[in-house]
């Protein structure tokens, strides 16, 4: 499946996550894609990436305010659609990036579609419903991250059939089998986190959680951070057999996800979850913006309230109770992201979104 034409894509940064999908998606594009996207701020810690298909064009990106107050102005944003000047353009649906507008009437004035895509809009009453009500009917369609985000697009009156879900996703289709993991456990099970420690991922709670089962399971905790300190001192407190990994990245994780019964994210975030997938691991997570709605189902894993200890606790014993009933779990786990959240057909929807709002040459 391919796209007949020139494609521009806005993002306000690039980080690192998102290069294997964009090059991906520039290769299903005949006239080529180039990328405009800017630096994070510093404070954000987002690692930036590289692209090797998609030409990524610099933004200068002007960080104004901060908090629930944060707006960002893209400049550059029509020299550089003048110098690309795309058939189509896709962009982040966020009415914080003040550059959109002006990128869409010039779309527009030409004859040209803009998708936007983004993670849904809570519904607001009042004033609030109308303000982004207007804000999305300025897009030719829209691409949603979750079925929540395009329910929640389509409550806002935007048209059902110009939404697209495209699931989001980080991580290609698995290429190896399952490892190989018995069907009972005569010894302690392996909880496994991966993921930056900050303070939202609430891995306090998960070494809290532990110390409260039975079976005394081994903890692998991989990742790094500004809390990683702090939460070494409370393992040694509570719950000291806890094994401090340090950041891992790429092929430095595979025996991790191996070694592991359940991957569990107390918190916020979290782009291992597809990966852990894909090692046929069964997941417990936070519920979060909906991206992980259609990820996390009763088949292959739980989602639990953030913020709620006791819930998190008892559904890790839930889980551990049963190690036969976790394998199936994660069987599942795996033949989701295999057949239908992957970058493969993340990409495939982008291309179908933009085929059926642009008019065929």
């Amino acid at each position: 499946m391919k796209f007949n034409g020139k494609l521009g894509l806005q993002q306000r940064v690039l980080p690192s996550y998102r290069v294997p999908f964009f090059d991906l998606l520039a290769g299903h594009c005949e006239g080529g894609m180039s990328l405009f996207a800017g630096q994070a701020r510093a404070v954000e810690m987002i690692a930036g990436g590289t692209t090797q298909i998609a030409k990524h064009v610099e933004a200068d990106n002007l960080h104004l305010l901060g908090g629930p107050f944060y707006f960002c102005y893209q400049r550059g944003f029509i020299n550089w659609l003048e110098d690309w000047n795309p058939d189509a353009l896709i962009m982040e649906a966020n009415p914080r990036y003040l550059a959109s507008p002006s990128a869409v009437s010039w779309m527009h004035n030409r004859g040209r579609k803009v998708l936007g895509w983004g993670l849904g809009f809570p519904s607001p009453n009042g004033r609030g419903a109308g303000v982004r009500a207007a804000f999305l009917h300025q897009f030719d369609g829209m691409i949603a991250y979750s079925q929540r985000g395009a329910d929640e697009y389509a409550a806002l009156g935007f048209p059902r059939e110009r939404i697209f879900v495209a699931h989001n996703s980080v991580s290609p289709a698995p290429t190896e089998a399952i490892p190989a993991r018995p069907s009972t456990i005569n010894h302690q099970p392996t909880i496994l986190f991966v993921g930056r420690l900050q303070a939202r991922k609430r891995v306090d709670s998960l070494l809290r959680a532990c110390a409260e089962i039975n079976s005394a399971p081994r903890l692998l905790i991989v990742g790094d951070g500004p809390e990683r300190e702090a939460l070494e001192s409370l393992a040694r407190e509570i719950y000291p057999s806890a094994e401090f990994i340090g950041a891992k990245h790429g092929a430095e994780l595979k025996p991790y996800f191996e070694q592991a019964d359940i991957f569990v994210l107390p918190g916020t975030g979290g782009l291992a979850v597809q990966e852990a997938m894909s090692y046929g691991l069964p997941v417990i997570v936070a519920k979060g913006d909906g991206t992980q709605d259609d990820l996390v189902r009763e088949e292959n894993g739980w989602q639990i309230e953030p913020e709620n200890y006791v819930a998190l606790v008892n559904t890790m014993k839930n889980a551990l109770s049963d190690i036969a009933r976790l394998r199936e779990m994660g069987k599942e786990s795996y033949r989701i992201v295999s057949e239908e959240i992957n970058i493969d057909k993340m990409a495939e929807t982008f291309i179908t979104a933009l085929n059926a709002i642009t008019p065929l040459r």
